[in-house]
């Protein structure tokens, strides 16, 4: 069986990480369809054991959590319609929560939005810090229990809730509406109210839709299976923790939290890949 170089596999998902969609990296690199899908599949359950495995233990003071939307298949409104529609089509979640000093991914989720997914969500969460920590959230009801489950009374828990108003006439479909004020509130310990913030996952979110292809919106390049977009997602985030340089901090996320001391490149995420192969 015919197999890709090492230095064209570090090509194909440095594409897919910099926003192509997988037809463009097929006519960019001579590679075919699925072989650039089986390599993201691949590239994602990886970078996502790696994840698990050494994103433990993380001294972050300050978390904030939000979730991006996007659909698999067809947008739900269309599901009900849609010809042999898969388990899982309709509208995708990514639940991301980001550590506000070192701008680290410390965990995500991709699934629903109901009360199991953010259950599930913050128990992750949680898993992975080494001590107490204020969380910041939106207005979202699943995680008032989610993050009494996952932490008890040990946490510094306060939520950000928006205000927004009409968008600009005439561009209602493409143009959030405008935010004209937001409410800080306590829920849990003695939050710093300074630091009641979601800005900086809301700005992870806008590089995670530069990045993926699959979260641009008015494109054909959203995901098809579930699966794959969590793949996709999983891929995403190493690059971002580990090779893509933070423009402010100077260095990647990774390096800030101590994960690792060195910049990685995509030979590296590879090589976490044919490790993960060979196991």
């Amino acid at each position: 069986m015919n197999r890709l170089s090492s230095e064209a596999r570090a090509q194909i998902l440095h594409m897919l990480c910099e926003g192509n969609s997988i037809r463009a990296t097929t006519r960019l690199t001579g590679a075919s369809k699925n072989t650039v899908t089986k390599l993201l599949v691949d590239a994602g359950a990886a970078c996502q054991a790696y994840h698990d495995e050494h994103v433990r233990d993380l001294g972050s003071r300050r978390i904030q959590c939000d979730e991006i939307w996007s659909f698999t298949y067809s947008k739900q409104k269309n599901v009900a319609t849609a010809k042999a529609a898969p388990e899982g089509a309709g509208d995708t979640w990514t639940w991301t929560a980001i550590d506000a000093d070192t701008k680290l991914a410390v965990s995500w989720l991709v699934g629903g939005r109901d009360a199991e997914y953010a259950i599930a969500f913050m128990d992750d969460v949680a898993a992975r810090l080494s001590h107490r920590v204020q969380i910041t959230t939106d207005g979202h009801r699943a995680y008032l229990d989610a993050v009494e489950g996952a932490f008890g009374g040990d946490v510094d828990y306060a939520q950000i809730i928006k205000i927004y108003g009409q968008a600009p006439e005439g561009q209602r479909r493409y143009s959030p509406p405008v935010c004209i004020g937001a409410v800080k509130g306590r829920v849990e310990g003695n939050p710093n109210p300074a630091h009641v913030s979601t800005s900086y996952v809301e700005r992870q979110n806008l590089t995670m839709r530069m990045h993926s292809r699959r979260f641009t919106r008015l494109t054909n390049a959203f995901s098809k299976k579930v699966e794959n977009h969590a793949h996709a997602v999983a891929l995403h985030f190493m690059y971002y923790n580990f090779v893509r340089i933070h423009k402010t901090l100077r260095v990647t996320p990774a390096m800030a939290a101590g994960v690792t001391d060195r910049l990685w490149e995509m030979a590296d995420i590879v090589a976490v890949l044919e490790r993960w192969e060979q196991r």
